[in-house]
């Protein structure tokens, strides 16, 4: 088992290929949204993968409620051993409430956004940590589709995507299902450009 250091939480990595090794989108992530966290937010993360984003989040912030979904049962496994309060589903659905008082103030997603055709699939489960459907927005889409219902008034949500999942078709689905956009920050990674963009809830 290896682990990864980063700040003050230490993030234990099962089998790396059956799960999603942490990288430089997570690394953004997890940054940004340590700015955007406050102290008593109830927080979810949708699909955490190894829970490294939720687990820099639990080592850093005292006093929030933090939860998190994951569909890849490896990868549901390797957060539970991070400490995380864990519900095994594809995005919402293991999440039965959407009462007020259990709505979150702020809601975070790594999504997976490389677009993919049905010959380059990945093998097994991690396939959910890479395949965004042919044009990268997909799974990002059916995130942001149901979203809303699971947002506190004023809440906020941080997705991240690249540039190659096109930033503009993104803003305005955002914009479309009720959220006012930001993108919070930019980092250049070979191909790419890595964003967070952050909706907060009109």
């Amino acid at each position: 088992m290896v682990e990864i250091k980063y700040g003050k939480a230490r993030v234990k990595l099962e089998d790396t290929n059956l799960i999603y090794e942490p990288a430089e989108d997570s690394f953004l992530l997890a940054d940004v949204a340590l700015k955007e966290a406050d102290q008593g937010m109830r927080i979810l993360e949708i699909g955490t993968g190894s829970g490294f984003v939720s687990a820099v989040l639990l080592a850093n912030l005292k006093d929030i409620s933090l939860i998190a979904t994951e569909i890849n049962p490896h990868a549901a496994r390797c957060a539970k051993i991070n400490g995380l309060e864990l519900i095994r589903t594809d995005l919402f659905s293991g999440i039965r409430s959407k009462s007020s008082e259990k709505r979150f103030d702020l809601i975070l997603f790594n999504a997976p956004y490389l677009p993919t055709s049905k010959d380059e699939k990945v093998p097994g489960w991690l396939n959910y940590a890479f395949d965004g459907g042919i044009n990268g927005r997909e799974t990002l889409y059916r995130f942001l589709d149901e979203v809303r219902g699971y947002t506190r008034p004023g809440g906020k949500i941080l997705v991240l995507i690249s540039s190659i999942t096109g930033l503009e078709a993104v803003i305005i689905k955002m914009k479309s299902v009720g959220f006012k956009t930001d993108i919070l920050e930019r980092k250049k990674v070979s191909f790419e450009e890595l964003m967070v963009v952050r909706g907060k809830l009109l």
